[in-house]
């Protein structure tokens, strides 16, 4: 075989070697309880190499939907790439009542909806994770957590409000239209509870917070101002938590998609961005 032949077919095989190292491999947690709620499954995707005490942590919410939002592919991409550390994913299913379990815990809406998801996830899923893959607790920085719609409402719930746990979030179209009052257009507004939550007295969390919104999301504009109601409802949360304390940039990040609809096309277009904002360099 000539040389350069020779070369060509050793440079091809080291890229399938490079390829096939870079796969992620899915698992499933099985055994888990969820109290009085439906039992559901749990994918875990494990990083090229196994998790080490170093592997972030990115806790995923209707995990049912990750085929949809590309999740594998955009892993293996970035692991081929490695310019970021790929994290260990832990993509939880939602039950049947999605609208009971995903909202703010302990604030329901004017339905009297939500707030089930985050005891399983912190009292449940976790603990089995770190128990299974021997991922250290207490290291917010490597651990984060990411949702869609009112999946993504959850996602800003459990970094707000347990930064011990989660470091940073990423909300795509995130439903801070979530409110307490229901009667007019004027209560609508004035009881997004996600805005109330942020304004709460007391010091900020230390917490990185990404939000995504489409313009065609929706085409609701509760106060007519001209502004589709998905990106006000984010562009307002933001202006709070800036307020707050919170850096636009280091701490504060949003992207505005250019005809970006409420569906996991649009997600997953934008879901790269996203982890290579969120994730530490490789190592």
């Amino acid at each position: 075989m000539p040389a350069a032949r020779r070369i060509l077919t050793c440079l091809l095989g080291l890229g399938l070697w490079c390829a096939a190292r870079a796969e992620v491999r899915p698992e499933t947690l099985p055994g888990l309880t969820f109290g009085d709620l439906p039992p559901r499954e749990v994918w875990v995707y494990v990083p090229p190499g196994g998790v080490t005490v170093a592997t972030p942590v990115l806790v995923v919410l209707d995990g049912q939907m990750m085929a949809a939002w590309r999740l594998e592919e955009t892993l293996t991409a970035l692991a081929a790439q490695g310019r970021v550390a790929v994290p260990l994913v832990v993509a939880i299913a939602a039950g049947e009542g999605r609208s009971d379990e995903y909202g703010l815990a302990g604030l329901p809406d004017f339905a009297g909806r939500g707030g089930k998801a985050a005891a399983f996830v912190l009292e449940t899923v976790l603990p089995a994770v770190r128990q299974r893959y021997g991922v250290p607790a207490g290291d917010p920085a490597r651990t984060g957590v990411m949702g869609a719609s009112q999946g993504g409402l959850v996602a800003f719930d459990l970094a707000w409000r347990h930064a011990d746990v989660f470091g940073f979030a990423g909300i795509f179209s995130g439903s801070f239209w979530w409110r307490s009052d229901n009667a007019t257009p004027v209560t609508r507004q004035a009881s997004r509870l996600a805005l109330h939550l942020a304004d709460r007295p007391g010091r900020p969390p230390r917490v990185r917070l990404w939000f995504e919104a489409g313009t065609s999301d929706e085409t609701d504009d509760r106060d007519g101002n001209g502004v589709i109601d998905a990106i006000q409802d984010t562009t307002e949360l933001m202006d709070v938590l800036a307020r707050r304390g919170l850096r636009r940039g280091p701490d504060l990040t949003y992207v505005e998609v250019a005809g970006g609809r409420h569906n996991e096309t649009t997600w997953a277009a934008v879901l790269p961005r996203f982890l290579e904002w969120a994730l530490p360099p490789a190592r």
